[in-house]
């Protein structure tokens, strides 16, 4: 147990440190090339800190347990939009551009409704089973490829940094020093996730919570943990457009890009999960689609109504099993 303990403690630590230094890099490669900061978190953070995810999905399938990938996608998934957006809120009060609200948080609500058709195959076609086929793994990686190429269309737009920016030197910072604030960060957030996860499962084990508990609780929220910790140090750095960015191009990765490649490696069984969570990743994004457009901002009562909600299924699922 005391292990354990420490085993969390130390994966806390590394995926503070690694968050903050991440976030670094990343602000000061968009100002350094001139790129919006969105771009960067809908990518370069936003893969980093997906990392995770996709480790555990890929592994899954492969080890025989396919039906853990969508399950563990769709909890990050939650994860990402209600509990991450909620405490980010909670820590201070989250700026939301137009182009965010008007394109890319109706794009994450357009994955989740594509997740829910694709997965759903005994209530949207009356087959047998529900299941990912290939042929979904095929048409969610087409999705990926368009959501990329959009991506990369914002990133030839370019944004020139306001005199904020210059004063603080982002723009300065050298090439190879980015670089190792990137690959340092990003690997800080993987290694102390998994430390992390590690350490808090055995003490759930310890004090006799069961797999299912432990599947629904931990397994989401510590793949999440990257993404939570880069969104909270990006929110208090000022880089709201990064701390949303990192969660919508996280959310779009877990989807289209690890599902999609998981599904064409091995077809993904959707065992274990019913529609009501299909319906509720769908209406997580329409709620913080509804808070966003309120005066762009996303205040500290939102961000508690988000965590709530969060809180609330996670309360029903325990108490149905």
């Amino acid at each position: 147990m005391w292990l354990d303990i420490l085993l969390s403690v130390v994966g806390a630590v590394l995926v503070l440190w690694g968050a903050d230094k991440l976030t670094d890099g990343s602000v000061a490669l968009a100002r350094r090339f001139l790129i919006p900061e969105m771009v960067i978190g809908l990518t370069i953070v936003a893969f980093g800190t997906s990392l995770p995810e996709f480790v555990v999905s890929l592994m899954a399938s492969l080890d025989g347990v396919p039906a853990m990938s969508v399950g563990n996608v769709v909890g990050s998934n939650l994860f990402n939009t209600l509990v991450i957006v909620g405490v980010s809120a909670l820590c201070f009060p989250i700026a939301i551009s137009n182009a965010t609200v008007t394109k890319d948080i109706p794009l994450s609500v357009l994955a989740s409704v594509a997740l829910m058709a694709l997965a759903l195959d005994v209530l949207v076609n009356g087959g047998s089973d529900d299941v990912l086929s290939r042929g979904d793994g095929v048409v969610m990686l087409c999705f990926f490829a368009i959501f990329m190429a959009y991506t990369f269309s914002l990133a030839r737009q370019g944004a020139v940094p306001d005199a904020t920016d210059e004063a603080q030197g982002g723009g300065t910072m050298s090439l190879w020093r980015i670089s190792l604030y990137i690959v340092l960060g990003i690997a800080a957030l993987i290694g102390g996730g998994e430390l992390f996860v590690d350490g808090a499962t055995g003490i759930a084990r310890g004090l006799g919570m069961s797999e299912a508990v432990i599947g629904l609780t931990l397994a989401a929220g510590g793949t999440s943990l990257p993404e939570l910790a880069t969104a909270i140090v990006a929110a208090r750095k000022g880089q709201s457009a990064m701390a949303i960015g990192n969660v919508i191009g996280s959310n779009l990765f877990n989807i289209f890009w690890i599902l999609g490649f998981c599904a064409t490696v091995f077809p993904l069984p959707v065992a274990g999960l019913t529609t009501l969570d299909f319906v509720v990743l769908v209406l997580s994004g329409l709620l913080f689609w509804l808070f966003a457009r309120t005066n762009h901002r996303i205040v500290r009562w939102e961000g508690a109504v988000l965590t709530g909600c969060y809180v609330a299924y996670i309360a029903y699922l325990i108490m149905a099993i």
